[in-house]
């Protein structure tokens, strides 16, 4: 009675030692990742990313968009605005549910 008991347990013990183990092992590695410095290859993609973020919000709009772009960007709005009817395409549209 007393080793089915013992068995049981050990099983049970078997079961969560894995769970426990990778969450130990997830939590350190999130941890760990906090703690260090980022490699530079992440560092320079983060640095890039912040860089274009200021020079767009400088820009009001793309970052080195030339005028063939702006003629483009114009040129597709037309065709939607002939396909879809009317209605301003450049921003979100607003739902009402009644």
């Amino acid at each position: 009675m007393v080793l089915h008991r013992v068995l049981r347990l050990s099983a049970l013990l078997r079961a969560a030692l894995p769970v426990q183990l990778r969450r130990n092992v997830g939590l350190s590695a999130v941890l760990f990742n906090k703690a260090k410095e980022l490699d530079p290859v992440q560092k320079l993609f983060l640095d890039k990313i912040r860089e274009y973020n200021t020079k767009s919000k400088q820009a009001g709009g793309p970052v080195d968009a030339g005028p063939e772009f702006q003629k483009d960007m114009n040129e597709a709005l037309a065709r939607l605005q002939r396909a879809y009817g009317e209605g301003d395409l450049t921003k979100f549209p607003d739902f009402k549910f009644q």
